[in-house]
């Protein structure tokens, strides 16, 4: 390969070079690719492009911004260069006016989904039913963005999006890839950010999805307590706050139990109910009563047994020969394999009724990808990449990373990821700071009922009472429901003290 089509391939890993690729391709005696002695092509200086769009019957004025955070080491050599998306409001604005950061997860996300998709000032539909991943990447007027009430920075962690590290793959990971370091870097880019900008004085606020929903609190605890730039608020989308209640066992009813309501509530939308408090009481009620009772006398109690298939079988809509062979303890990829096979289809675990036909409909187990996560990557990817190229003029040469496995198999550490703690301690040191915890009803990839057991074992004057549990018909990205998506604008004004 010609030294110009390695920096190529350098470039275009985001995160390194995959260096195991290319040494199959070498001769035995090549010598070895030492990525900090290439020098990769420069990221392009900041470009922005003015803007309007629409929003409560009002247009608003506003300049997008697309440029570069660098990331330094103990020694001030840059190690990874960060790159964000910024959509701050024209015309004269008060010193507080709010600013708020935004990450997805992943981990190895970019965060186009939460920009594009949910807050930012344009849309793209995806992630509903029927979405395409070959649709034309077409940008509408979002009517549920925030930026009327707050600026917008959307930030993409290394090798996510643009972003990449500038050293080895094995610096790379002990750097970037873990769960405290991704919390440490990020907020650091959160600070140089506000000080390149001049915006310390502002209101800040940190948001993420998914994954991103577990760094939000933990780099608003970091912000607080380490950087001195406190948060206002806390908004966490679809989150995973604690991964260690997610494992499967036949001792620990958890992951059964905070499952069982996501799926009662796709069966219940299915039939046509209102997804709201009241249809989920009793589900809700039996999972963290009786559900777990039962399950906890196994096999020695057979009337326990035929009580758990009898109401998990109400409640999800699966054959009941099934529901009793696996002893009512429904994992989640055997819920959305059965779920439609007398359809020859499959659901995503981020919607379960979004579907796609199943190529392997005779098969065992699950042998295809997610339906709404094979959808959304060409286009949200097509869509930013246009945007960010074109639009705004940034005209960088390299591969966008929608989202990266690379990222994704490379992270340290995540089965006992959390952020309870930073989010406790972040609320009790700060009597004034909110947060808001926000879930489709049908998402089995972040069930909505561990958030609700989590907020409900927080200490009330500690914090417990300024934490928000919001839930909206549809998935992990509800936001793909206008009516949804509308409810969640109305409640984050809240939290940000706005009328609405």
């Amino acid at each position: 390969m010609h030294r110009r089509g390695v920096l190529a391939a350098a470039f275009a890993a985001g995160v390194g070079v995959a260096v195991p690729a290319l040494a199959q391709d070498a001769k035995p005696d090549a010598p070895k690719l030492d990525l900090a002695k290439i020098d990769l092509p420069k990221l392009p200086p900041d470009a922005s492009v003015k803007q309007t769009t629409r929003v409560a019957g009002k247009t608003l004025a506003y300049t997008a911004t697309v440029g570069v955070i660098p990331v330094r080491d103990e020694k001030g050599k840059v190690a990874a260069e960060v790159v964000f998306t910024a959509y701050i409001l024209d015309g004269a604005k008060g010193p507080n006016r709010p600013i708020t950061f935004a990450f997805n997860g992943g981990p190895g996300a970019a965060s186009v989904y939460l920009n594009l998709g949910a807050i930012g000032p344009k849309r793209l539909q995806f992630g509903a039913q029927g979405d395409s991943p070959s649709d034309p990447p077409n940008l509408t007027d979002n009517s549920a963005t925030w930026l009327d009430f707050t600026d917008l920075v959307f930030i993409d962690p290394v090798g996510a999006g643009f972003s990449r590290s500038l050293v080895p793959m094995d610096e790379t990971k002990k750097r970037f890839f873990g769960v405290k370091e991704d919390v440490a870097y990020l907020s650091r880019v959160v600070y140089d950010w506000l000080l390149k900008n001049q915006r310390m004085a502002s209101l800040k606020y940190v948001v993420g999805e998914s994954y991103g929903g577990l760094r939000a609190p933990a780099i608003g605890h970091y912000l607080q307590r380490t950087l001195g730039v406190a948060p206002a608020g806390i908004v966490m989308v679809s989150p995973v706050i604690d991964y260690r209640a997610r494992g499967h066992t036949d001792l620990s009813p958890l992951a059964y139990m905070i499952t069982l309501p996501s799926m009662a509530a796709a069966r219940y939308e299915r039939e046509g109910k209102p997804l709201n408090a009241e249809t989920l009481a009793e589900v809700e009620a039996y999972a963290r009563g009786e559900f777990v009772t039962d399950m906890l006398k196994g096999q020695s109690d057979p009337a326990a047994v035929s009580r758990i298939v009898e109401r998990v079988t109400r409640y999800t809509g699966l054959d009941p020969a099934l529901v009793r062979r696996m002893g009512g303890r429904i994992d989640t990829p055997t819920f959305l394999k059965e779920l439609y096979r007398d359809q020859g289809r499959i659901a995503s675990i981020y919607d379960a009724n979004v579907t796609a036909y199943d190529p392997f409909p005779w098969a065992q187990t699950r042998r295809a990808g997610d339906p709404i996560l094979d959808s959304i990557v060409a286009s949200t990817t097509t869509a930013m990449v246009d945007f960010t190229t074109r639009t705004v003029g940034w005209k960088v040469d390299g591969r966008y990373n929608a989202l990266s496995d690379e990222v994704n198999d490379n992270w340290a550490n995540r089965s006992q990821a959390e952020s309870v703690e930073d989010l406790r301690q972040a609320l009790a040191a700060d009597p004034k700071l909110k947060a808001l915890i926000a879930h489709g009803y049908g998402d089995l990839s972040c069930p909505f009922f561990a958030s609700r057991l989590i907020v409900d074992q927080m200490p009330r004057d500690a914090g417990a009472a300024r934490v928000t549990l919001a839930l909206y018909p549809g998935g992990h990205m509800f936001y793909s429901r206008p009516g949804s998506m509308g409810s969640f604008r109305g409640d984050v004004m809240k939290l940000y003290g706005v009328a609405a």
